[in-house]
């Protein structure tokens, strides 16, 4: 090794030690004849000064700049009283240069490495090798390794096993794109990359592993954002002989675990808290809420019913969100508020501030009776100083607008740790939802989620009405995972292939590997995936996956460091028997 050490671990125990360190130059300070070096490498900093006696090496380190590779030997000695550094682990300490070597120099970085000043996102990944130099973006690194490397050893100890699963699979259109990768010795055919794991996983179950778990990478050729990527990680997992609450009580001890161990934050609420699909509609318009504060919505549809405000009167849905103590709010900041719920796709919203005494300033009092604004202010809780704020439209619009709203509020006037976590699980979604353009039924999670046994009945009376046996892992309002209990009889899966309007031809031909292995003994089964991007994102207080992923795509699901997607070569192409149009 060309280190006796690495910079993160000298203290005061190694006072009049020797001792060789190699890094990259940090940061370089020069103080009357004197160079200070803050030297780096991935375990930390150690600050590094001459002696003007020890001339080559005091010149040695009078010539370095940041970024540049070096080799230190020296004298570990103790901080001069007062200028220790006590946010370094090493800041009691210096170590005094007896030798420099530089093995490598470096042009001046594209930006600061030393300091986490704000950079242009396209920059850094287009140097995404010096972005992760730095300090925020190595602790993000380190910590999605402890999280990944915390789930295989508590999995393990529970008696999965890990199974790798192809990453060249069949394409069947159930979700997303496919990538498609073009087959040279099949001309005309393709594999596909997984979207998921989750017929090979559901295999897996048929063929008698009982408990299968991978950290699996997956591939959805969809529009990107914040928290998605065209090529992603997740935690896939499967158990034979389980019902739901077997799922959700392993993954829920799995994951506080990983929280409390290895993030050092807290769960705000253990159990978590479990919540139906229509309860999280109806409370707070989402299927993935944040529980770190309160903000409930409520619907006041039949409180002005025959108001005689059309805006009200004429809607399908009108639901009311209290903004307690913002009734001190400018019009200014109101008109904002209204202005982005419009964005949000609302046609508008009204509002009314609860004064002393009972009284309401608001564009309402033209409308609405006193009762009826009492009524709304009861119902909203009410008190004087709220700011009562109310969109009216379909249940999709409304619900969605005041959401968002709620979130937004919630970041402003919401009193929440930090460090702390709000876990919970969405349970009982309807199992379809209908395609009124297409005419038929579609599945709200994927086509092999069975349906609730006491449901079972409504397939053929009134699918609308059947909940299927899935769930979603929701944390700060990400949703951070979600799974289902599987079908596992091959006389339901056709019947909900039926359903969606999936020929029996079609059937047989995308999904004929999984109807035949059904016939021969499949075990009922269940599992989940959890997002190991999106749970990494949230541990590390981060708002993108980008910053938690080594080498992302672009919001433009490019990569920009080196250049792809890229044109392929005439050869190649000639080769997959390919030609562009």
């Amino acid at each position: 090794m060309l280190k006796t050490h690495t910079c993160g671990e000298l203290n005061a125990e190694y006072i009049d030690q020797t001792v060789t360190l190699a890094g990259w130059v940090h940061r370089r300070r020069d103080h009357g004849g004197l160079t200070f070096i803050d030297m780096r490498d991935s375990r930390g900093i150690t600050q590094i000064v001459s002696d003007p006696e020890l001339s080559i090496a005091h010149h040695a380190l009078a010539d370095l700049r940041s970024e540049y590779v070096i080799q230190v030997m020296g004298i570990v000695r103790r901080r001069p009283s007062g200028h220790e550094n006590p946010s370094l682990l090493t800041g009691e300490i210096e170590v005094v240069a007896q030798e420099v070597n530089l093995l490598n120099a470096s042009k001046t970085p594209p930006f600061m490495i030393y300091e986490d000043s704000p950079v242009e996102e396209s920059l850094r990944l287009k140097y995404r090798y010096m972005d992760l130099r730095r300090e925020r973006m190595n602790r993000n690194l380190v910590l999605r390794h402890k999280v990944v490397s915390f789930i295989r050893k508590y999995l393990s100890d529970l008696g999965f096993i890990e199974v790798e699963t192809p990453i060249l699979f069949k394409t069947t259109p159930e979700g997303a794109r496919d990538y498609l990768v073009p087959s040279r010795i099949h001309p005309g055919q393709f594999y596909a990359l997984p979207q998921s794991p989750q017929q090979l996983k559901q295999l897996l179950m048929v063929a008698g592993f009982e408990r299968y778990f991978q950290i699996a990478r997956c591939f959805r050729d969809e529009d990107q954002r914040g928290d998605r990527q065209p090529e992603f990680t997740q935690l896939d997992l499967e158990m034979s002989f389980v019902q739901r609450e077997d799922v959700l009580d392993l993954v829920e001890g799995l994951m506080t675990s990983l929280i409390e161990d290895v993030a050092d934050k807290k769960v705000q609420s253990k159990p978590w808290p479990r919540l139906t699909y229509g309860e999280a509609m109806e409370i707070y318009g989402t299927d993935r809420p944040d529980l770190r504060f309160g903000l409930e919505l409520r619907d006041v549809t039949d409180l002005v019913r025959d108001s005689g405000f059309r805006a009200f009167s004429e809607a399908p849905m009108v639901k009311g969100l209290n903004a307690e103590g913002c009734g001190n709010y400018s019009r200014k900041q109101i008109d904002e508020l209204v202005e982005f719920v419009v964005d949000t796709g609302a046609k508008g919203m009204t509002w009314a501030i609860i004064e002393e005494g009972g009284k309401f300033r608001s564009p309402l009092t033209k409308s609405l009776s006193v009762e009826v604004m009492a009524a709304l202010a009861e119902c909203l809780k009410g008190q004087p100083g709220d700011l009562l704020l109310f969109v009216g439209g379909s249940a999709t619009v409304t619900n969605d607008s005041l959401s968002k709203l709620r979130q937004l509020l919630g970041s402003r006037i919401g009193s929440h740790d930090p460090d702390t976590l709000a876990c919970c699980w969405i349970v009982d979604f309807p199992l379809f939802a209908w395609n009124e353009s297409e005419k038929r039924w579609d599945p709200s999670h994927h086509l092999f989620t069975a349906p609730i046994p006491q449901d079972e009945h409504f397939l053929v009376s009134d699918p609308g009405k059947a909940r299927g046996a899935q769930y979603d892992m929701v944390c700060n309002g990400f949703e951070l995972g979600g799974g289902s209990i599987r079908i596992h009889q091959r006389e339901m899966q056709e019947k909900v292939f039926e359903l969606i309007g999936l020929s029996r031809g079609l059937a047989q031909k995308r999904f004929g590997h999984m109807l035949e292995a059904f016939e021969y003994g499949a075990p009922p089964h269940g599992g989940i995936a959890n997002g190991i991007d999106r749970l990494v994102m949230v541990l590390a207080g981060e708002s993108n996956i980008r910053e938690v992923i080594a080498f992302p795509k672009s919001q433009q699901a490019a990569d920009m460091m080196v250049g792809a997607p890229s044109d392929a070569d005439p050869d190649q192409l000639a080769e997959l028997n390919l030609r562009l149009g």
